[in-house]
């Protein structure tokens, strides 16, 4: 039977997308193809999507259920997601016999690998169309996993997280397209006949991919690993974490309906849902079978896989100590604003979220007059208090805590210092079971700092250190040290000083970490745009890969070649 999707049709719904992603990676200008605003699904202008109360029904319809994927090897089944709003998702997903699944999905690769880049990557992009029409659905499943309130889960879990995913088809593209499919080889003899050979070369894939997913962001940090092994030819096993299944099960569950309808093997693209308590992804990490594996989470996991897992090419997002050098600013208003906002997204559960704010003992030069270090602290207090002041706004932002380790840490966290800003409870009222707290600031010095420093380390969650120093100078020798030892995916720096910024570019340079410099207005430290911002650099201990980058990309797969004599 003929595909349903064949590669003409594929091509011409798809590759103007991909061709425009193509340039937005080399030219790194905004661009996206997914719409932030949810009143842009299900209106006139996108035919197919749900809008909001079409998505809230289809989320609400999947819950009690079971999503049965059709899977080989399926021997039972599992579930047990509760929101971090409170409600029992109550989805059950399949369970499976690993020794049936795995070969089930190398069956498949063969034609995969045949289809070549083009077609991968077509492929990829009718996927992330799907997903993106079903962007509000989506949008609840990141919500009630995560803990992220509704309007962040619906543009980080949907039109971000589908951008990151298309960024990583399109470097995938890229870098399979840089060896031609065919060519033709004569090299002169002299008198006599040339060596004539035709040569081909083909993009293909390592093996079964294993993506690690985090409860966090489960599909804006689980995208781009899926998408670039996909699309370099690897089928992927996507092993959830137990407390956010549900997004990425509705993922998979898209990618086999597409699979299918396009002629290839829907295994190519499975789920593992493990049991509670079961734990697979130290046993799955190390099978033979595996052959990539990105993972994002704790440092401990990410440094034990990158030890263990030996047979498989890993990509891991660890944690990470991420600091602002505040050392002077012409827009004091204007930081202490970017800064409250920073602390408070998310409750600070983010990779990204600053964690140390360095400052000089002795005070800052701003536009309004110079300030103390209890000056500056005191005001960033006071800006976190005054956005967060109102419960709505401050439930809109916050979202929820999304497991109960980080309220524990939160609570740790006020005994280690001077608390110059408490953490309070907020009600939600539409979820009253929610644990929703506002982020705490403790006062530390930084003049001798050991690796019992508190701020040495990461404290995932609403919690900030502002760290007195003696200097700038000293601030950006701790700066080095947090980022050498303990990795950065972040740094911010204030600064009106053309030294003291160069000095700090250089730092970051040095140590590999990404900058932001004097942010003021509506772009955040904590927030990184696809096509055009880096997601961490590979380069320190918080990740050794890129999002998303060549490299990020390239060692999925192997470019073979086969000679012909003519």
């Amino acid at each position: 039977m003929a595909a349903e999707l064949s590669p003409h049709l594929l091509s011409e719904k798809h590759r103007p997308t991909l061709d425009r992603t193509l340039d937005a990676i080399r030219s790194r200008a905004y661009w996206s193809p997914h719409p932030e605003h949810p009143k842009a699904y299900g209106e006139a202008g996108s035919p197919g999507s749900l809008g909001a109360a079409e998505g809230k029904a289809a989320f609400d319809a999947v819950l009690h259920t079971r999503i049965d994927l059709g899977q080989p090897g399926t021997d039972g089944w599992t579930g047990g997601e509760t929101s971090p709003y409170g409600p029992e998702l109550a989805v059950e997903y399949p369970h499976a016999d690993l020794d049936v699944l795995l070969p089930a999905m190398r069956a498949g690769m063969p034609a995969w690998r045949e289809a070549g880049p083009e077609t991968r990557a077509l492929v990829c992009l009718e996927i992330l169309a799907r997903i993106s029409a079903r962007t509000h659905e989506f949008g609840h499943a990141v919500m009630h996993t995560s803990g992220q309130a509704f309007m962040m889960a619906f543009q980080a879990g949907g039109p971000h997280a589908q951008d990151r995913g298309l960024e990583a088809v399109a470097y995938a593209y890229e870098e399979q397209i840089r060896a031609p499919r065919t060519a033709d080889w004569s090299k002169p003899q002299g008198k006599r006949d040339p060596i004539e050979l035709h040569k081909t070369f083909t993009a293909a894939g390592r093996g079964i991919s294993l993506l690690i997913g985090c409860n966090t962001f489960p599909t804006w940090n689980g995208y781009p690993g899926l998408f670039a092994s996909l699309a370099t030819g690897n089928p992927v096993l996507v092993k959830p974490h137990p407390r956010a299944v549900l997004p990425l099960a509705l993922t998979v569950q898209v990618a086999r309906e597409v699979l299918t309808e396009a002629g290839f093997d829907p295994n190519l693209v499975a789920l593992a849902a493990e049991r509670p308590g079961e734990g697979i992804a130290k046993s799955l990490a190390v099978r033979p079978e595996i052959r990539i594996i990105d993972y994002t989470g704790s440092t401990a996991f990410g440094d034990w896989l990158e030890a263990n897992a030996r047979q498989a090419q890993v990509y891991t997002e660890k944690a990470g100590v991420n600091t602002i050098v505040i050392d002077s600013t012409d827009d004091y208003r204007g930081m202490l604003s970017n800064l409250a906002f920073s602390l408070s997204l998310y409750s600070g559960q983010m990779c990204t979220t600053p964690q140390n704010l360095l400052v000089p003992r002795d005070g800052i030069t701003t536009d309004v007059g110079d300030k103390t270090y209890d000056d500056v602290v005191g005001d960033i207090a006071a800006a976190v208090t005054g956005l967060l002041g109102d419960d709505a706004r401050a439930n809109a932002l916050l979202g929820a805590l999304v497991n109960p380790e980080v309220r524990a840490r939160l609570e740790a966290a006020a005994q280690l210092g001077e608390v110059v800003l408490p953490s309070r409870e907020v009600t939600n009222p539409e979820f009253p079971d929610a644990v929703v707290r506002t982020p705490l600031i403790v006062k530390l010095d930084g003049a001798k700092p050991d690796e019992d420093s508190p701020y040495l380390s990461e404290c995932f969650g609403p919690v900030s250190f502002a760290v007195a120093v003696d200097s700038t100078a000293d601030a950006l020798e701790l700066l080095r040290r947090t980022i050498r030892d303990k990795g950065a995916m972040t740094v911010g720096a204030y600064t009106t000083s053309p030294e003291v910024e160069g000095a700090v570019v250089d730092v970051c340079l040095d140590e590999s970490a990404q900058l932001s410099l004097n942010l003021t207005s509506g772009v955040y430290v904590n927030q990184t745009a696809a096509f055009s911002d880096f997601h961490g650099s590979g380069g320190n201990p918080a990740a050794n890969a890129a999002l998303c980058d060549g490299a990020f990309v390239s060692n999925r797969f192997r470019t073979l070649e086969v000679r012909r004599q003519r």
